[in-house]
């Protein structure tokens, strides 16, 4: 007895078609994925960065632009005629309040840098991986997605995995993480997918050059370059603002002309 052999359905141009489609997705979320966590470890270096400086020189100028004001207004109040004087005054103290502004109020602790563990950058990888908002092409799915990874992003800055964790768990166990049906609708889902992750990538990389060009950034490279070579520019900056408020306290408790002594 002759035996057939069983048929075997062709595949259609639609399953081929979404097949290489599916390949050149997961590279595109790999690529995407990687990129997402450069710029977060930018944003979050670059911001526990400028904590430091606040804290230790930006909260130091603040102080110093104070006594300047108090100097400015001292010299003002002994020559109530002199404009060039009183405008002076008034100059000095709107830097003292701007610089206060910028500086914030000064934390009773020194912040620490931002360094995240490996175990971190493996966990943000596997949620911007299944969350993030470009990945998907439903309108609902992916306002609750861009919620989800403002949410992981803070929770990256804050190097809490645990929240990261359940973050993860609490999209994996929600409906929309529920896709259906047939190839040739996927297949229009993953195209949609696909240009809207290039679109993002662009978006990422400007926003990451804008980055890497900002002041705060350069500022960053330059005290990280000398500290490599042994030098610590942060503390010599200290030194050099506490010099200077030091020479201006003495200017302010200077006995004046008539012997009586300036009071802080």
């Amino acid at each position: 007895m002759e035996l057939k052999s069983p048929d075997i359905a062709p595949i259609k141009p639609e399953e081929r078609e979404l097949a290489r489609k599916v390949l050149e997705q997961t590279t595109l979320e790999t690529e995407l994925t990687e990129r997402e966590l450069r710029t977060a470890n930018l944003r979050a270096e670059m911001g526990a960065f400028e904590r430091r400086y606040l804290h230790f020189v930006g909260a130091r100028y603040a102080e110093l632009d104070e006594l300047k004001a108090r100097i400015a207004e001292q010299l003002a109040s002994e020559q109530p005629d002199n404009d060039r004087a009183q405008q002076a005054a008034r100059d000095a103290r709107a830097r003292a309040s701007e610089t206060k502004s910028a500086a914030g109020e000064r934390a009773e602790t020194a912040p620490r840098a931002f360094e995240a563990s490996p175990e971190m950058k493996r966990m943000y990888r596997t949620v911007a991986k299944r969350i993030h908002p470009d990945l998907t092409s439903d309108r609902e799915d992916r306002a609750i997605r861009q919620q989800l990874m403002s949410q992981a992003n803070e929770a990256y800055e804050h190097g809490d995995e645990m929240q990261l964790a359940r973050i993860l768990t609490e999209y994996e166990h929600s409906p929309e993480a529920v896709r259906g049906e047939g190839p040739g609708v996927e297949l229009v889902r993953v195209i949609r997918r696909i240009s809207q992750m290039r679109s993002r990538l662009a978006e990422m990389e400007a926003e990451l050059q804008e980055l890497l060009r900002s002041d705060l950034f350069q500022l960053k490279s330059r005290l990280d370059e000398a500290q490599r070579v042994g030098r610590d520019v942060l503390q010599e900056m200290v030194a050099k603002v506490d010099e200077q408020i030091e020479q201006a306290q003495q200017r302010l408790t200077r006995p004046k002309a008539g012997g009586e002594p300036r009071i802080i």
